[in-house]
C-alpha cells in the first residue's frame, strides 16, 4: 500500500470518529439551546464538506445521519 493511500484511509478513519462525536453531539439532551443548534449546524456542514472527499461509505453514513439531525422537527398541528 502506497504513503496516499495509507493517509487516505487514516483520514477516514478520523472523519469516522468525528462523525460519531458530532452525532452524540447532535442529541436534544446534549443541544439544547439555539447558540448550541448553530454550533451544530455548522459543525454538520463542515463535515459533509470532508465527507464530500471521501470514498468510504462510512464516512457517507455519518454524513447522512447528520444531515437529518439538523433538518427541523416538523409538528402536526390541528386547528379547527
Amino acid at each position: 500500500m502506497n504513503h496516499f493511500a495509507r493517509m487516505d484511509r487514516a483520514l477516514d478513519e478520523v472523519l469516522v470518529q468525528l462523525g460519531g462525536m458530532v452525532l452524540r453531539l447532535s442529541s436534544p439532551e446534549v443541544t439544547r439551546t439555539a447558540e448550541e443548534r448553530h454550533a451544530l449546524k455548522r459543525s454538520v456542514n463542515q463535515y459533509a464538506i470532508c465527507a464530500a472527499h471521501s470514498d468510504d461509505p462510512r464516512v457517507h453514513q455519518l454524513k447522512s445521519e447528520l444531515e437529518e439531525t439538523i433538518k427541523p422537527q416538523l409538528r402536526l398541528v390541528a386547528s379547527r
